[in-house]
């Protein structure tokens, strides 16, 4: 199966997703977690893109970002998922990879989007029973122990014109 290429710089957020490695548990210790979050926010750091909020399952990850306007998302992508799997390769002495290939994107289209991502994003932890609230799992932005950025600018509420040419906006 063939990877799809995004070579164009659509300027926008993402909720973006990708799986481990054959769906192993690979996050499912500290140690890998750490380097993992610690690449995350490097790169948040570094101005490659801005980061709103994430969660790292064991299996998986999810993460609201807007990349920066130098930036594609794919080359975003690379910088987390590769600067992550050479750091885990090297520091836990790991022989097999850490991330399947691609991965999967939304772009966000307004405030209500915007809101349901995030939503999903804190609530992930709860829903697959790893944690009662979201504040509990580590491993999120909803625990409130990384430093975060505002929500994007320029996300309209969705208006009822927006969708059905009123003035009204959706109750």
């Amino acid at each position: 199966m063939s990877i799809p290429k995004r070579h164009r710089k659509l300027p926008g957020t993402y909720f973006v997703t990708s799986r481990t490695w054959e769906s192993r548990p690979l996050f499912a210790k500290p140690p890998a977690c750490e380097i993992f979050v610690d690449t995350l926010l490097h790169y948040r750091q570094e101005g490659v893109y801005v980061l709103h909020a994430f969660v790292l399952m064991p299996d998986h990850f999810h993460i609201l970002l807007t990349p920066a306007a130098t930036a594609t998302l794919e080359r975003v992508v690379q910088h987390i998922k590769g600067g992550s799997s050479h750091r885990i390769r090297h520091e836990l002495a790991y022989q097999f990879p850490i991330w399947q290939r691609g991965f999967s994107d939304h772009r966000v289209r307004d405030a209500e989007d915007y809101a349901m991502h995030l939503r999903y994003i804190e609530r992930n932890p709860v829903k697959r029973h790893l944690v009662t609230a979201a504040r509990d799992f580590a491993w999120s932005s909803a625990s409130g122990r990384f430093e975060l950025d505002e929500p994007p600018q320029g996300l309209k509420p969705q208006t009822r014109e927006a969708r059905f040419g009123t003035a009204e906006a959706v109750p």
